[in-house]
């Protein structure tokens, strides 16, 4: 089942430009973080995106973060049972 969406993915890249295939998703996924930084639509429009940035930013390091005390988390309990 993987592979076949694999292929199919290939062969949407291979005919369509990625970031026109995902510009919505990307639009509604920056929204996001516009509605974290501004709740009640009352900064300006550049503002507002810098500040979404930031957020977005933000969120992205928290991501890795949380990554890096994973993975020293399951190092750690790997050494522990040898």
């Amino acid at each position: 089942m993987a592979l076949r969406g694999r292929i199919g993915a290939f062969r949407l890249h291979a005919t369509h430009d990625p970031r026109e295939t995902t510009r919505a998703a990307r639009a509604e996924f920056m929204k996001r973080f516009e509605r974290e930084v501004d709740p009640d639509g009352v900064l300006s429009v550049a503002e507002r995106e810098r500040r979404a940035v930031a957020a977005r930013r933000a969120y992205f390091a928290r991501l890795a973060y949380q990554s890096v005390v994973a993975r020293r988390r399951t190092s750690n309990t790997e050494e522990l049972n040898e």
